[in-house]
């Protein structure tokens, strides 16, 4: 299933055992955390989230100043306009900070905190580049102690994300 409410899971379990539920989860999109990752770990569900680099903003290769192409999805996503890029920047400084003392890349932290979660939470991280790949394969090797993740979760705690993270009506579409 696929960015399915707790309740749509719930109700589809009890007829056919879910294997794994793919949402969206991140750094800069927790709400998972309230009610689907609870969900996952009571009824045995795996949980596959798309996006964990927040469409390659928690790399730290965008900046107000990008300019995306025509086509790019990211055109149409409210956390993808100039304003809500350069206040949620402060979260890609913090976590650029992390990554430097662990000789990591901020690609590989993003990803590290997520396989630090649960050992079912495996993330799809996509690519078109075969260096990007290793990168996002690395992420496997950093090892994030406890005081590692607190910090981490202290950063994204810091900043109040800016911007949607679909349009209105792309987001009423989903979580059903």
């Amino acid at each position: 299933m696929s960015e399915a409410a707790a309740a749509t899971v719930r109700r589809a379990h009890a007829v056919q055992p879910v294997t794994a539920l793919q949402n969206e989860y991140s750094l800069w999109w927790k709400r998972p955390e309230a009610e689907i990752i609870p969900m996952c770990e009571e009824l045995g569900i795996g949980l596959v989230p798309y996006s964990p680099l927040g469409k390659g903003f928690l790399t730290g290769t965008i900046s107000t100043d990008t300019a995306f192409t025509p086509g790019d999805i990211r055109t149409t996503i409210p956390r993808f306009e100039a304003d809500a890029r350069k206040a949620n920047q402060a979260l890609v400084d913090r976590l650029g900070e992390i990554a430097a003392r662990k000789n990591a890349t901020l690609a590989q932290i993003a990803l590290a905190w997520l396989l630090a979660q649960k050992p079912w939470i495996v993330p799809i991280p996509g690519t078109r580049r075969p260096e990007r790949l290793q990168e996002n394969i690395g992420a496997a090797d950093v090892s994030l102690t406890a005081a590692d993740l607190a910090e981490i979760d202290g950063a994204v705690g810091q900043v109040d994300i800016q911007g949607g993270r679909y349009s209105e009506q792309a987001e009423r579409m989903t979580n059903r």
